[in-house]
């Protein structure tokens, strides 16, 4: 039977020479993830199994990128207890204080994350990393223990949706549109325990931070991963990264089974925003009229890379944020800040009144820096906005890419980068 990327990656992590979807595997894991969220409870689990070390210490990473810099006292105690573990553990991919990034964003920066992969994270977003061509997926905190003490998961083979774009985008239009567009005409729950595939001339033309946006949000749609076969751009990519190691590539049989495949045409897809309460709540920005907002967040593991910066820096160079709105930049790690800063991106964001923070998610959970109260609004680069989401149950979060999020801040009220 002719097999998916998905199958293939998976097949070769069991010992097998195919599986099936519906099948389930124990499959050997390459890198194993958490943060400082979750790895309090994996470790208390893992603790009571009584197995004193992980099964790998250079294929355990840990990133403490949630509530710090430490945002109260809970979570000072907390990053502790998770500091002591990584010590004591001797982890080599252990960030802290000024080398801690957003864990989507730091991993592939930093080249933990590679094609062919089997990656499993104590965070739902884990996904984002199948932009490389590898199969990434979230688990909880109680699986992740079992990962460390054992170096496998155990899990059912994915059917695979694919999902194909076709043409030449808008300006302004941008990987973070291709999947608000696509979560809009499947729902939140359209690809459950899915693998989706991404493919077509215009997913190739996108750059590799656009595609990790998109698989970002593949379980914004309840995929078990999203997954993009790796091509020129993508070993161009991990090339300086690879350091004498040893990948596989894997790419979909042209007669593989599908559940569905869906084609868009990209050139009729405007910037997007998704109204609350679902990222399914997604519209063309020029459908959305008169709606004020209090802040925009402008980063997060979605839209904090280097690349985000640059697009929101040309949309608000020799501009003013609106008097009434708060704009809050979150580069996703030291060296995208760092970079940012070089190229003048901070300098324009300083000049128009932003505001700018250190690589945190800060407030995309809810977590720090930037909490609605009741009845505020926000336009956001992240990757939710249910029901209190960022703070209040009665406050607001709208989704978008880095261009309306900035045109937005200029105006104060949900704009086209076009308007501004």
């Amino acid at each position: 039977m002719k097999q998916t990327i998905t199958q293939k990656i998976l097949a070769n992590h069991c010992g097998k020479k195919e599986v099936q979807p519906g099948e389930f595997i124990e499959a050997n894991v390459d890198v194993a993830l958490s943060n400082d969220i979750t790895s309090p409870l994996a470790i208390q689990q893992f603790r009571e199994v009584g197995i004193k070390s992980i099964y790998d210490k250079n294929k355990v990473v840990i990133v403490l990128d949630h509530f710090t810099p430490n945002k109260d006292i809970k979570s000072a105690e907390q990053c502790k207890f998770v500091r002591n573990f990584a010590h004591e553990q001797k982890l080599k991919h252990f960030f802290d204080c000024g080398n801690v990034g957003i864990e989507h964003v730091l991993l592939p920066e930093q080249g933990i994350v590679l094609p062919g992969q089997v990656i499993i994270g104590a965070d739902s977003h884990t996904c984002t990393y199948g932009a490389l061509g590898a199969f990434s997926s979230g688990v909880g905190s109680t699986d992740l223990a079992s990962v460390w003490a054992r170096g496998k998961v155990w899990l059912k083979v994915p059917e695979t949706m694919k999902f194909v774009f076709k043409g030449k985008r808008k300006k302004w239009v941008y990987g973070k549109d291709f999947i608000l567009y696509t979560i809009g005409k499947i729902g939140v729950d359209g690809a459950n325990y899915k693998s989706m595939e991404f493919a077509g001339d215009a997913t190739r033309f996108l750059s590799v931070a656009q595609r990790l946006t998109m698989c970002n949000m593949a379980i914004e749609a309840g995929g078990k991963n999203g997954i993009i076969e790796p091509d020129e751009l993508t070993m161009k990519y991990i090339k300086p990264k690879l350091k004498g190691r040893k990948i596989n590539l894997f790419k979909s049989d042209a007669d593989a089974q599908y559940c569905d495949i869906m084609e868009f045409d990209v050139s009729k897809i405007d910037p997007q925003v998704s109204l609350p309460h679902l990222p399914e709540n997604s519209k063309s920005v020029k459908e959305v009229k008169n709606i004020t907002i209090d802040q925009s967040v402008i980063g997060s593991c979605t839209n904090g890379h280097l690349e985000d910066l640059e697009i929101a820096a040309r949309v608000l160079k020799g501009k003013k944020v609106h008097p009434y709105v708060r704009l809050l930049i979150f580069p996703a790690t030291p060296l995208i800040y760092q970079q940012a800063m070089k190229k003048g991106y901070m300098d324009i964001f300083m000049k128009a009144g932003a505001i700018i923070n250190p690589p945190t998610c800060g407030p995309c959970l809810g977590g720090h820096l930037g909490i609605l109260t009741k009845g505020e609004r926000c336009i956001a680069t992240t990757n939710r906005n249910f029901v209190g989401r960022m703070g209040d149950l009665e406050s607001e979060v709208y989704l978008s890419n880095p261009a309306v999020a900035a045109a937005s801040a200029i105006k104060g009220k949900i704009t086209s980068p076009e308007e501004v």
